[in-house]
């Protein structure tokens, strides 16, 4: 049976009216089918790890990079995906909208719209023009039907501006402007955490976790909705990838025989 958008999107919406769940983030097609079989309910995609695998720095990705890799990770799994779209590749909140727009279009469940500016002067957007491309995109995604979840990024705490009242705030805004869930990176306590669950209830609430910091069964206990990891499992592959690359530089073969068995990913992948 054929998997449509719509069925992807409303599995995703009923994911976020209760209980816990983590969202892992492949990078590419491959990773999204291996995380499909291990059990995974939903997946996001990582704008990092996408432009590491595409050699490219973090931030350096295009529209067009995103939407063909949004495309094939649609194509490649049933379940939903969650665009990491950064700040929508635009500063207008118009042209913000036309880019959701087209980013619906590839079949997401869910796309998350951040408040951080590539290159400027001062690293987040105007609260004011925050909180209108938020609306924009709100609009852009209920022109299409309404299916797709929109999140909200508050990005301060990842460009230094730990101030937890100005974030809630910001993260207020940002549902009363349309935002079906919020989610700030970068908060890092039990009590930062429980501090925007309970401001921005009943919408649910991402948390991003890593190997150090919030462990699931807390975030769950804190009334969070879902976990995500962000590039942490690209960064691990690219670990592995070069342990096993230095070792054999300076002639050791034996971190080869780490890999993943040929004949396990070729039955993982169909072969």
């Amino acid at each position: 049976m054929t998997v449509t958008a719509s069925d992807k999107r409303k599995v995703f919406r009923a994911l976020h009216a209760e209980g816990f769940f983590v969202i892992p983030n492949p990078s590419d097609a491959g990773t999204a089918k291996l995380l499909q079989q291990l059990g995974f309910k939903a997946l996001a995609s990582t704008s990092a790890g996408l432009a590491w695998s595409l050699g490219k720095a973090d931030n350096q990705i295009t529209l067009d990079d995103v939407l063909a890799h949004l495309a094939a990770l649609n194509a490649a799994t049933d379940l939903p995906v969650n665009a990491d779209f950064e700040g929508g590749f635009a500063d207008d909140p118009e042209a913000v909208a036309a880019h959701v727009a087209r980013a619906v279009a590839t079949g997401i469940a869910g796309l998350s719209i951040e408040n951080s500016r590539r290159g400027a002067a001062t690293p987040l957007y105007d609260d004011v023009q925050a909180v209108e491309r938020i609306r924009a995109a709100k609009a852009a995604i209920d022109a299409a039907g309404g299916e797709t979840l929109l999140v909200a990024r508050c990005e301060g705490f990842l460009v230094g501006e730990r101030d937890l009242a100005r974030t809630i705030a910001r993260l207020t805004a940002f549902a009363e402007a349309g935002a079906d869930c919020l989610y700030a990176p970068g908060l890092s306590t039990a009590e930062e955490i429980a501090a925007v669950v309970r401001a921005v209830a009943p919408l649910p609430v991402n948390v991003l976790v890593g190997a150090a910091g919030p462990q699931l069964g807390m975030l769950a206990d804190l009334g969070v909705r879902r976990a995500s990891v962000g590039g942490a499992l690209t960064r691990a592959a690219f670990g592995g990838f070069l342990r096993a690359a230095r070792a054999l530089a300076a002639g050791d073969l034996s971190p080869l025989a780490d890999g993943a068995p040929g004949g396990e990913l070729n039955k993982a992948f169909g072969g």
